[in-house]
């Protein structure tokens, strides 16, 4: 997400800039600043297929809500 600050967050994912549909969660609880988040995210979302590169495109790192933690479980 654009100017988002994600330090002491835990759980990321991967959502569709357009729709904001969730794409992906990053299966990881991570910390850090918001750079190496991003790269680490990405980095694991372009692993799982060969399509991820261009899907990679379209969406942004964005935070996991409270709500959508509880409908994910």
């Amino acid at each position: 997400m654009q100017g988002a600050t994600f330090i002491c967050r835990s759980y990321f994912l991967l959502r569709d800039k357009e729709t904001k549909k969730i794409i992906a969660v990053y299966p990881f609880k991570i910390e850090g600043a918001d750079e190496e988040i991003n790269t680490t995210v990405r980095d694991w979302y372009y692993k799982q297929s060969c399509a991820a590169e261009n899907r990679l495109l379209t969406v942004d790192v964005d935070v996991l809500t409270e709500q959508e933690l509880k409908t994910r479980k």
